[in-house]
């Protein structure tokens, strides 16, 4: 009966390390994420702010109110 609860022990043990160590590296790629998200260090502008002027340029070009350069 002994041997039994220890083995139980031992294996509840490393479960909860096991579901310790998934949440870290959940967090991890959470935080990596919303570092990508917020700012971007290659080029000095967030990928937030990448994101709003693509869909203003779509808006833009579906409304029709993008100005028009003529090349004369």
């Amino acid at each position: 009966m002994l041997e039994i609860l220890k083995y139980m022990k031992v294996r509840y043990l490393n479960e909860k390390a096991q579901g310790i160590t998934e949440y870290a590296l959940l967090l991890v790629f959470v935080v990596a994420v919303a570092a990508a998200v917020l700012f971007n260090t290659t080029t000095g502008t967030s990928l937030a702010q990448g994101l709003k002027d693509a869909f203003g340029n779509v808006v833009k070009e579906l409304t029709g109110t993008h100005t028009v350069v003529s090349g004369s």
